[in-house]
């Protein structure tokens, strides 16, 4: 999947994502919460190469702890 992220509005989006197996789930959030998705002088915010947009890495890491059943709130 080229530039995965241009398919994903926010990070729910793939924790929800009908036909993604968990561990490309899993994959993805990770990538996307990596310091390397970081906005510059922003470092609270993540943007991976092909994302629309910025989101908060705390929305990043709820959507990962959402696939282990941990309680996380969508926004």
């Amino acid at each position: 999947m080229s530039e995965p992220f241009s398919r994903f509005l926010h990070p729910f989006d793939v924790a929800r994502h009908p036909s993604l197996e968990p561990e490309v789930k899993r994959a993805l959030l990770a990538s996307w919460a990596s310091d390397r998705s970081a906005v510059r002088n922003k470092p609270a915010l993540r943007k991976p190469p092909g994302a629309r947009r910025a989101v908060p890495v705390d929305d990043v890491l709820a959507a990962l702890r959402s696939l282990d059943g941990g309680e996380a709130r969508a926004p």
